[in-house]
This record gives structure tokens, sequence and C-alpha cells, in this order.
């Protein structure tokens, strides 16, 4: 399996007269298996997922899902493999160059997010192989004169086991792309499946290991020069003088010139730009907020929740249900922005001519950003070309194209190819942070104790004026990203990312905060602070309830299977309502995304002199319908654990002066592989529809620590991180 690109042109022209190629198209009421051989077919429709037979044997899958470390090449290839009888040996899995050919149904364009490759992809692309599967038999059966129902598929071979004949698909392809395409087919049952919900090895990860996948970092083309920016070091600030002689006085370096979004310097190699821009010694303003810094930021969100908010939700009357319950509770609970940190900091190489544009980029994006460089260049869409290298690490940041940007406009500018290199340092100062937020929650009990009344106000920056195309603030006062976790949008794909619970009367309200910290997708988006208010306020009412939060939780879910599903199986799998084996507390937390559901029990020991938490043992029940490929699965969901709890122990960005204060490494700490606790996934078999999983690890991780705490502690904590000097402050009040 490789990660070679090809074009949807060149692909048409090198594999339809070879033997049969299949796309699907998708479209608002369905979709349809044409035969890519049939060009008058082609016309007018827009397939998402191709794959291909030749004389030689071989099944070509082109993929338009990004690799970033998900496993979605091997699963989109499962999907295909499975329903097309192939032999697993025999295919080759390539990485689709930019075409609405490749369209993700969820989100309507090529995107590889929302933990959406198998949930979009599930049924259309076992259609493809199905349908693959059915012409080959048809095949199969013209060329012996017998009845198709007379015929089998298996392992790359039709068979017809009356007469003992058999024929390889390779032989079968060209016959086959002759034949028309049957709309109606049937797809295997779960007891015939050879390939899904079966281990399989991942395709790019000998590649990784080998040093042979290339990732943006890696690209080399002819005549390549680096190019580094001098960013400003606080919102809004402009330069107010530079040292460009200076810099143009380091060895390598070739060019210096100024872009929107800073100075760039372009060398021959990384070291000399870099050596450049500290050359220039940039003087630049005080920015729009010089005062900004840490207390500035969470003191202007807080001091919004008093302002008159836009109401997104309201279900019955919970203004009237709170004021009448026989129990109140009221918490106020905050979550600072934290960085993507991605192994791979951001970079793209871009190569501008006054007639094409070529460039190549570890993005999750990939079509957009075609009409976006056609605006900048001038450049006719159809001659830019974008190739996908593989990710590493995506997180929701490479969803943005900031850094692709960078590059055409310095590439344009230097007039030679440029590879824009971001330091870690830029990477943390510069990123577009996971959206901070700041809540008031209010909720009521009735006299039996159960929930009847809850209130919940959000600030927030908005994401989308950071991510969209123009730039401006969602006109309505909502920013439904930013809301993932307590609602969900109207007529969206993003189904199910809600609160859960069964509140008869719910009122949510929402601001959008004027701060000028970018913000964006931050893997599980919102979902994962705005849970972990959600699930730790839950532990509260359970506490205020006299009730187990197990039980508090199950009563308020009387009408959700799925959701009483994984939290029953994580309480049977911990142990629950035992004393923690490992450590001090034990705190439960569950979650429902992206059309999944999940619960986490999380044990804990708390270092009450020093404040220092440590997690000992985190049980996981995951339902995400049909499973595509259990290891990795089990891997997503490890490692959304992992990443969530270091934002959830650790990781904050800090501000000063107008600007971020933290910088690389050194004061923006993550979790270190010594502090990674025991993890136990368990799956919960499950017939319901598909979800997604990729992101699903993350939003129960943080509540669950923090509602362990408490129980080992008393000390009830309503931000993150709970890092010593937050658990110290807590400890002394409770």
């Amino acid at each position: 399996m490789t990660n070679t690109s090809i074009s949807r042109r060149n692909f048409l022209k090198g594999s339809v007269a070879g033997g049969l190629t299949l796309a699907i198209s998708v479209g608002p009421f369905g979709y349809k298996i044409v035969n890519a051989a049939d060009k008058e077919e082609m016309v007018g429709f827009k397939p998402n997922a191709w794959f291909s037979i030749t004389p030689d044997d071989k099944v070509t899958i082109f993929v338009g899902a990004v690799e970033m470390g998900q496993g979605g090449w091997v699963a989109q290839a499962m999907l295909i493999a499975e329903e097309l009888d192939a032999d697993w040996k025999k295919v080759e899995i390539r990485q689709a160059l930019p075409s609405e050919e490749f369209i993700n149904p969820v989100f309507g364009t090529m995107l590889t997010a929302g933990s959406s490759n198998c949930r979009g992809f599930y049924e259309p692309l076992r259609k493809v192989g199905a349908t693959g599967r059915a012409m080959l038999l048809a095949a199969a059966a013209k060329t012996w004169n017998c009845s198709e129902s007379e015929c089998q598929t298996a392992n790359h071979m039709v068979n017809h086991e009356a007469s003992a004949k058999n024929l390889s698909y390779g032989k079968l392809c060209k016959i086959a792309a002759l034949l028309p395409v049957p709309q109606q087919v049937s797809l295997k049952k779960e007891s015939e499946f050879v390939y899904l919900g079966k281990n399989m090895p991942r395709g790019d990860v000998p590649l990784k290991v080998s040093g042979k996948a290339v990732y943006g970092a890696d690209v080399k083309v002819e005549g390549l020069h680096y190019a580094i920016f001098a960013r400003p070091p606080a919102y809004g600030a402009k330069p107010v003088s530079f040292d460009e002689k200076a810099a143009m006085q380091v060895k390598g370096v070739k060019k210096v010139f100024s872009l929107p979004m800073g100075i760039a310097v372009c060398a021959d190699s990384f070291v000399a730009a870099d050596k450049g821009r500290d050359a220039l010694k940039v003087q630049w303003d005080k920015g729009e907020i010089p005062e900004m810094d840490d207390a500035y930021v969470e003191k202007s969100m807080m001091d919004d929740l008093n302002k008159p908010l836009v109401s997104v939700v309201k279900t019955g009357d919970a203004k009237k249900a709170i004021s009448e319950g026989a129990k109140k509770l009221e918490a106020n609970y905050y979550c600072p922005p934290v960085a993507h940190a991605t192994m791979e900091p951001m970079n793209c190489t871009a190569s501008v001519t006054p007639d094409s544009v070529e460039i190549w980029a570890p993005t999750q994006l990939p079509l957009v950003p075609l009409e976006v460089v056609s605006k900048l260049t001038g450049v006719p869409k159809e001659k830019v070309t974008l190739h996908v290298t593989f990710l590493g690490c995506g997180l929701g940041r490479r969803t943005c194209i900031d850094y692709l940007v960078e590059a055409v406009l310095a590439s344009k500018e230097f007039g030679k190819p440029v590879k824009v290199m971001w330091t870690r340092e830029d990477d943390i100062k510069h990123c577009l942070f996971r959206a901070p937020g700041a809540h008031k929650v209010q909720a009521a009990l009735d006299a039996q104790g159960k929930l009847i009344g809850w209130s919940h106000d959000l600030v927030s920056p908005s994401i989308d004026k950071c991510t969209n195309a123009t730039g401006e603030y969602p006109k309505d006062g909502i920013d439904w990203l930013d809301l993932w976790g307590l609602t969900d949008a109207p007529d969206s794909t993003m189904i199910n990312n809600r609160i859960q619970y069964e509140i008869p009367n719910l009122d949510i309200n929402f601001l959008i905060s004027k701060l000028p910290i970018p913000v964006a997708p931050w893997r599980s988006v919102q979902v994962g602070p705005n849970h972990f208010v959600i699930e730790s306020f839950m532990d509260e009412l359970a506490f205020a309830a006299g009730k187990d939060p197990l039980e508090f939780r199950l009563q308020n879910l009387k009408n959700n299977m799925r959701a009483t599903r994984v939290l029953q199986t994580v309480a049977e799998k911990s142990g629950w309502g035992k004393s923690a084996v490992n450590g001090d507390g034990r705190g439960l937390a569950m979650t429902a995304c992206f059309g999944s559901y999940a619960a986490q029990v999380a044990d804990v020991s708390v270092d009450k002199k020093s404040g220092k938490v440590k997690v000992n043992k985190i049980v996981f029940a995951v339902d995400c319908g049909p499973v595509v490929n259990p290891g990795p699965l089990v891997e997503q969901i490890e490692g959304g654990v992992i990443l969530s709890l270091s934002n959830t122990l650790k990781e904050q960005v800090h501000f000063a002066k107008g600007g971020v204060k933290s910088s690389g490494f050194g004061d923006y700490e993550i979790i270190r592989m010594n502090e990674v606790p025991e993890i136990e996934v368990h799956i919960i078999k499950s017939t319901d529809r598909i979800g997604g999983i990729g992101e699903l690890g993350v939003p129960t991780t943080a509540p669950a620590v923090a509602n362990a705490v408490f129980k080992a502690t008393g000390a009830r904590i309503r931000r993150i991180p709970l890092d010593p000097a937050t658990v110290k402050a807590a400890l002394a009040k409770a």
C-alpha cells in the first residue's frame, strides 16, 4: 500500500481501458453506482469513492480521506474489499487528489474530521464493493454461459462449483467493465464478513516505521527554498521597524518581504531562514489589548455571563422549575484555551507560476483551498493541484488553511517553490486554540431527587468566525461549533452531540466573546470542555440528591438505551460501587457524540500535600454500532484518553502583554509516558447505527478525573487543568 496521489484524468486514462472501474455518486436523494468506463454516464455526477480492478489482478482503492494516524485509509478500503470479496494481499490504497468526486457525505465537502470516515461512508462504500462483486459474477456467468446463481465469489475469484471452474478478478475485469451497472445489490450479512469486525493491518504503519512515509515536512522539490515568518507577539500588533539589511547579510537568506501575516524571510535552508528572522530584530507596537493576560481573559469571559445572552434552546420553563425545585444548585465553570501541539508543526510547500499552482500540504481539508488559492493567485482553479501528504497529527488544526495560504503567498512573492515551516514555538504561540469557555449552570431537583430543570449559559470565542471563508461573526449570534456537546445545530449531520439526560425544562443560552483569541476545532471540538461541565455538574447534582452518581444518571436516562448500556457496562467492568482498587477515588462520566456513546471510570490518587493528581486506571466502554476495524478503534480510544488526560492535568495556554506567553514544550507542558495510566477498553456489540470513533475518547476523561478527585478529597474543582496549584487551592476551601 502506498500514498501515491493520482488525478481523476490520469486515473480514467490509465485504468478504464484496462479493466473494471466503479465510482459512487452521492447526491441529495441518495447515491448511485456508475461505471467510470462509461464516460457519458459520468457527466454531472460527483463520485466520492473509487476502486479499479486491472488484468494484473490488482484492486486499487482511491481514498479521499486523509491519513493522520486514525486508520481511515484501511477502514474505508475494508468496506469495499469486504463486499467485493477481494484478496487483501492484492489491494493497494492510494491517496486521491482533491476533487468533488471524493466529497464526504457528512459535510458536503472533501473533509476528514468529525469522526466521519466510517459513519459517512459505511453503506455507500459497501455498496460500491457489492456492485463490483455482482458485475464480476455476471461476467463469469456470461463467460461460462450459466446462471449467475450458480457462481460464487471468494478471495478474488469467481467459482462455478458444479464444473469446478474458476476465474480470477483480473481475467474477468475487462468483460465486467462492459456490463450495465446494477443499482440494487444485496450487502453481506455480518455472519458472512471476512474482514469487517476483524483486526486488519494498517498499510500506512510499515511506511511510517521504515521512514518511507512522506509528511509535509519531508517534501522536497527542485529549486526549493524555505520561508519562516516573524509574527506579531500581541494580537493586532503591527511592525514599527525591522532590520532587513541585517537579515539579508545572513548566509543563505535570499529575500525579505512583508505579507499580511508577518514578515517572511526566504532562504536556501531552514536554518538560514531561522537565523535571518532572528536578525530582523522586529519592533512591534502594543497591539489590540496590551493589558490582556490570563486573569484578563478569564475575567472578561466570566463578566460576559452577566450580559444578555442569545437563547439557543428553550424547552419547558427552566426558570420556573428551578425556582420551585426542592433542591437548587448553581455553579460557574471555566475551561481555558489549549493548543493543538501536533507532533508535526504546521508546514506547506507551494510552487506558484503565472500559469499554475502546485501545493504539497498536510491538510484535513483538501478541496476548499483550490478555490481560495485561485482567488489569491489569479490562476484558474483547474490549474491548481494539491497533493495531500501524510499528516503528523491533525486534531482539527489542519482543517484550517492559514499555513497553506502563507506558502502560496510566499511562493508567489518570491517566484520560486517555497516551503513554509513553523517552529514548535510558532506552532504554540500562533495556534488557533481550542476555544475557552465560561459557564454558568443552574439546576433543580424535585422531592424525589429527579432532575427537573437545567439552565446553561456559555460564553466562548467564535470558532466559526475563525474558520469560515468570510472571517465574520455568525449573524444570529449563535456559533453551533461552540455549542457541540450541549445541543445539536438545526439540520446538522453532526447528530446527537447534545445533553443526553431527559430534562423536562431546559434553557441553553450563548454569547460570543469578542476577545481576539483565534480558535478552531480541537479533537471532539467543544464536546470535550462542554461535557467536562455537564458531567461534573451531574455529579454535583447526584451528591445534592444523596444518590450514587451512576444511579442518578440512569434515573435521568430512562428512554436512552445506548447511553444506559455504556454506563451499565463500564460500571460492571470497573467494579463500580466498590472502593477504588487503584487509588483514593473513583469518578464516572458519560458522553454521546459523533453518533457513538461512551462511558468512563477513572481511578485516581491525590497527594494532598503537593496537590498532584495521579490517574492510575481508566476503564472505558464504547458503543459505536458496527465495528469496522477493532484494533484502530481501541487505539483511537486510548489516544483520545491520553490526549484528554494531558489537558485535564497540565495543558493551558497562558497570555501576557496582549498575546500568547506560552512558547515551546518548556512552558507548555504535556503528559509524559510515565504518567499514562492503564487503559482498559470494552467494545459493546451493537447493531445500532454506526457512529464515529476518532474523537470519542476525549470528552469523558476530564469529568471522570475531576469527579474522582472529589470522591478522594471532597474538593469540587470547576476548572481545568487540575494542576497541583489548582488542586491545592480547592483542597484549602474543601
